[in-house]
């Protein structure tokens, strides 16, 4: 069993910051990109951010000069920076992680719960 744990979202004002943190944890054998999605209401879920074991980084449009994603390989945690917020940034945030997972051959793609994310005007 492979668990994602995330915390850190939250209500924020226009222009505010939050800091995400999701924790791989469980039978993993191999833990290669994380990262975080988001889905507003009544849209897709889109990549927020990713990052793999060596620290190579992707970002969506929206957030580039604003979001930092980094990861503790030594913790199997990834962290989502989050500055600059604005209303449009307002979604549930879910971990991702793909893993070999004890008893497995195939990389596979986990999810975390999802947090929320509320930033006010």
């Amino acid at each position: 069993q492979v668990q994602l744990v995330e915390s850190g979202g939250g209500l924020v004002q226009v222009g505010g910051s939050l800091r995400l943190s999701c924790e791989a944890s469980g039978s993993i054998i191999s833990l290669n990109r994380m990262g975080w999605y988001r889905q507003a209401p009544g849209k897709q879920r889109e990549l927020v951010a990713s990052i793999n074991s060596v620290g190579s980084t992707n970002y969506g449009d929206s957030v580039k000069g604003r979001f930092t994603i980094s990861r503790d390989n030594a913790k199997n945690t990834v962290f989502l920076q989050m500055n600059s917020l604005k209303p449009e940034d307002t979604a549930v945030y879910y971990c991702h992680a793909n893993i070999v997972a004890r008893g497995y051959v195939n990389w596979n793609d986990h999810w975390g719960q999802g947090t929320q994310v509320t930033v006010s005007s």
